[in-house]
């Protein structure tokens, strides 16, 4: 069952998404060597309060903190700690907050100082592939269209599409249905209509596709230790193009100033 939204509905989840946009801004300004993950999950939670939200995935399925910190190879579901973040390393930061009732979700892969030439590939092609992807979440297409989309650009840069772990529909509950699989055929799966709100989000590895679960219960990394990032848009599907939720604009503002 396809939840579709009415147009006050998707103001509300705007709202939603837009705060995560700019708790994943604030982050930003503060990634760089020498600081912990669990630093970063602090400062993410007191901004989302201060705005008047509250974090959506501390205590969801039992996951102990606010962000989802994901270092290198590790693909999604890391958990903040005492990890210090070094030069070179990339961090995916993935963010959920509860507004009024409705959710918001969203990720970015963000680099960690100067990282090297084929990192920075891997972390553009996998925003590229959300991109694609992202147009064609448009009333008419089915799911697959997207999953192409998707693939077709991450695996032209030479780069492994994560199977296991999928996009989804989002509204009152962070899950909803359907699943977006970043992988398949166009014209397969369900058939999208205005008033749908999915989330698309890209996990890419630089080396093999798959992936294990760590001791943690949470954390997946890549099973050849190679590297992986992730980039995730908030999308309400609608006629003629999409409506994008999240917005990377403030992010990539202060990037461009570092």
């Amino acid at each position: 069952m396809l939840y579709l939204k009415t147009e006050e509905e998707i103001g509300y989840l705007r709202e939603s998404n837009l705060l995560v946009s700019l708790t994943l801004a604030e982050l930003a300004s503060i990634i760089r060597p020498g600081i912990t993950t669990l630093y970063l999950d602090e400062i993410a939670e007191t901004f989302i309060r201060d705005n008047g939200a509250i974090p959506a995935f501390k205590g969801y399925g039992g996951f102990p903190n606010t962000l989802c910190t994901s270092v290198n190879d590790q693909v999604v579901h890391g958990i903040p700690s005492s990890y210090i973040l070094k030069e070179g390393d990339i961090i995916s930061v993935d963010c959920g907050v509860i507004m009024n009732g409705w959710y918001g979700d969203s990720a970015f892969t963000f680099p960690v100082g100067i990282i090297r030439d084929d990192v920075k590939k891997l972390l553009d092609y996998t925003r590229a592939s959300l991109e694609e992807g992202v147009r064609g979440a448009v009333s008419g297409n089915r799911v697959g269209d997207i999953s192409f989309a998707v693939q077709n650009k991450a695996e032209s840069g030479g780069f492994s599409v994560v199977r296991e772990l999928v996009g989804h529909g989002l509204g009152k509950k962070l899950h909803e249905q359907p699943e977006v699989p970043n992988y398949g055929k166009k014209g397969t799966g369900p058939k999208m209509e205005k008033g749908l709100v999915i989330c698309i989000e890209p996990m890419i590895n630089a080396g093999k596709k798959e992936t294990y679960q760590m001791g943690d219960g949470w954390t997946i990394k890549t099973a050849d230790g190679k590297l992986s990032a992730h980039f995730e848009y908030a999308v309400a599907v609608g006629k003629g193009e999409p409506d994008v939720l999240t917005t990377f604009k403030f992010i990539d503002e202060v990037l461009n100033k570092m």
